[in-house]
């Protein structure tokens, strides 16, 4: 398949949506035959339903997980293990742009891992120079680092303007997770 210039999406800020849309994405993507590779961070353990639909696409859609959120749930620091998981991600992501097998990279809550210190601004630069020009990526989370938004072709911010969590609805199943 003949791929087109690459561009670098970024999906951030504290609205519902990020994760959402960046799967919307990577529907669509494997609707015209785009190899996706999902790396999520943060995420291991918790029942998310799209885990459950995504194998149905895995002729298209590769999903890796590297990492879950119990140290921000406790309101500790990360531990180093916490932190070789999502090294290992970052790893995987930076081989998957060499090996060249993937349309589409998704790195799912990459903002959120640098902003609770899984990993360094600086371990992560080299994903934006040493990406194929030819690779769609998105990033996702909360917390953009400024020059990671400086970087990118498109920059989406989710912004809360209303949520029924406020009101006591908890976490709906095939909605929120």
């Amino acid at each position: 398949m003949e791929r087109n210039a690459g561009y670098i999406q970024i999906y951030t800020g504290d609205g519902k949506g990020k994760t959402s849309a960046a799967l919307g994405t990577a529907l669509r993507a494997a609707g015209a035959g785009w190899k996706v590779l999902l790396i999520q961070f943060m995420k291991d353990g918790f029942p998310y339903a799209e885990m459950d639909a995504l194998p149905h696409l895995s002729d298209w859609i590769t999903v890796e997980r590297y990492g879950h959120d119990r140290h921000v749930l406790e309101n500790r620091p990360p531990t180093e293990q916490e932190k070789v998981l999502a090294r290992r991600g970052l790893e995987r992501a930076l081989e998957a742009m060499e090996q060249e097998r993937y349309d589409l990279l998704i790195l799912d809550e990459i903002c959120v891992a640098v902003h609770f210190g899984l990993l360094d601004p600086a371990e992560v630069a080299p994903l934006f120079a040493r990406r194929p020009a030819d690779l769609e990526m998105i990033l996702t989370g909360r917390y953009c680092p400024e020059e990671w938004i400086e970087q990118a072709d498109l920059v989406t911010e989710m912004r809360e303007v209303k949520h029924y969590y406020n009101t006591g609805v908890l976490s709906r199943r095939g909605i929120d997770s």
